[in-house]
C-alpha cells in the first residue's frame, strides 16, 4: 500500500511542484541524486572511478511533451558525451526513450537515440536504454531491436517483476544484446507483473541464471542480499570470472556492500542520476525500500 502511494505521488504534478520548491527536500534527495548539473555528476563520477567503481550517468527526465523538448534532451546528451570525453571519465550513459520522444512515436525516439549512439560510438561510449512502465515495454523493445540491428554500443534494461521478461531476455541473448537486470520500480497490474516480493525475487534469480549462462556481459542490478548471494553462487557454479559480468547498484544505496564486492574482485558499477527533474526518480527510490523513506522523514524533521 505504501509503495503504491509513493509511486502514485511520483506522478502527481502538484506534489512534484511543492517538493521541488522545498529546499530541504532537495538537500535530502542528494543522497540518491548526484546533483542538478553535469558538473555535479562528473565530480561524483570521478570520485567513484578513483575508488575502482564503474559509473553509469543518467540525465533525469521522462515523458516530454513540450514541442522541441526531445531535441533539447538529445542535444544535452551530445554535450554530455563531449564533456565525458574531455574529462576522460570512463563511464557509460543511460537514458529513457520517453525523454527522446517515445510518446510521439517510435520513429521519433529511434531517430534521437541513433543520433546519440553515433556520437557515443565515435567516443567509445556505451549507451543503455532504461525500461519504464509496462505501457512502454513493447515500444521500448521495438526501438531497441531496430537500434541493435545497426549499433553495437546499445543495451537495455529488463525488469524482473514483469512476467514477459523471460521471453525478452531469451530474444536479447539471441541477438547478443547486453541486459541490465533489475527488479522494477513501477506500479503494475497482477496480470503483467508479480506482486509479492518473494515471487519477484525468485523470478529475478531465475533470470539472472539465464543471463549468466547465455547473456552478453550481463549487469545484475540489485541491493537485495538474496539476489547478490545467489549471483555469487551461480558465478562459482558456472566457473565465470569477474570480467564476465558486473554488479550494479544505485548511487547512495548500500555503499559498504558496493565496496565489499569491489574488494572481492568483482566489477561494480554505480548508477549515477543527475538533473533538475529528480522528483520522480527520488520518489521511486523511497517506494522501493522503507529504510529510504525513514531516512527522508528523519532528515526532514531534523531540519
Amino acid at each position: 500500500m505504501l509503495r503504491s502511494l509513493l509511486i502514485f505521488l511520483s506522478q502527481n504534478r502538484w506534489i512534484k511542484g511543492f517538493t521541488l520548491r522545498f529546499p530541504l527536500a532537495r538537500k535530502v534527495a542528494r543522497r540518491f541524486v548526484a546533483g542538478e548539473t553535469l558538473d555535479d555528476a562528473l565530480k561524483v563520477a570521478q570520485q567513484l572511478r578513483s575508488e575502482g567503481l564503474g559509473v553509469a550517468l543518467d540525465l533525469l527526465g521522462e515523458n516530454v511533451s513540450r514541442p522541441g523538448a526531445a531535441e533539447e534532451a538529445t542535444a544535452e546528451y551530445l554535450r554530455m558525451l563531449d564533456r565525458i570525453q574531455a574529462a576522460q571519465v570512463e563511464c557509460y550513459v543511460s537514458l529513457k526513450l520517453t525523454q527522446l520522444g517515445l510518446d510521439e512515436s517510435e520513429d521519433a525516439a529511434l531517430h534521437h537515440l541513433e543520433t546519440i549512439l553515433e556520437a557515443a560510438a565515435s567516443r567509445g561510449i556505451f549507451v543503455r536504454i532504461d525500461m519504464e512502465g509496462s505501457d512502454y515495454t513493447e515500444r521500448t523493445m521495438n526501438v531497441f531491436r531496430r537500434a541493435r540491428a545497426r549499433h553495437d554500443n546499445v543495451g537495455i534494461v529488463i525488469q524482473a517483476y514483469l512476467k514477459r521478461s523471460r521471453g525478452d531476455i531469451e530474444e536479447i541473448n539471441g541477438m547478443h544484446g547486453r541486459v541490465r537486470l533489475c527488479k522494477g520500480a513501477y506500479a503494475e497490474p497482477p496480470a503483467l507483473a508479480y506482486q509479492a516480493r518473494p515471487d519477484v525475487t525468485r523470478n529475478m534469480v531465475e533470470l539472472m541464471h539465464e543471463l549468466l549462462r547465455n547473456g552478453e556481459h550481463p549487469a545484475i542490478a540489485s541491493h537485495d542480499e538474496e539476489v547478490i548471494s545467489a549471483t555469487l553462487d551461480t558465478v562459482r557454479e558456472l566457473g565465470l570470472s569477474p570480467q564476465d559480468f558486473e554488479f550494479q547498484m544505485l548511487y547512495g544505496i548500500r555503499r559498504e556492500r558496493q565496496l565489499q564486492l569491489r574488494d572481492l574482485g568483482y566489477q561494480v558499477r554505480i548508477y549515477v542520476p543527475f538533473g533538475s527533474d529528480w522528483y520522480p526518480y527520488f520518489m521511486r527510490r523511497l517506494a522501493e525500500r522503507p529504510a529510504n523513506l525513514v531516512f527522508f522523514l528523519t532528515a526532514l524533521f531534523r531540519g
